[in-house]
């Protein structure tokens, strides 16, 4: 399963594991976030959240050798 960023209101981005296949037409994403808590995060099939790199790249000095590159995975690396 792929991990993704959920936006928050405290923490600005959470980490999410996907927990079930998404399917087209679907309007909940499920996911685990890294605390155990399970939840069904809504989502515009338009605008799925981001997915988050490898932890390999975590911390890498040259953001362009980033898989994903956006927002939350700059503020995280």
């Amino acid at each position: 399963y792929n991990r993704v960023w959920i936006p928050d209101n405290e923490e600005v981005w959470k980490s999410a594991e996907i927990t079930k296949n998404y399917k087209a037409g679907d309007h909940f994403l499920h996911v685990q976030l890294e605390d155990g808590t399970e939840l069904n995060y809504p989502v515009d099939p338009a605008a799925l959240p981001p997915l988050r790199n490898p932890d390999i790249l975590v911390g890498e000095n040259d953001l362009t050798a980033l898989s994903y590159l956006h927002e939350p995975a700059v503020l995280h690396n």
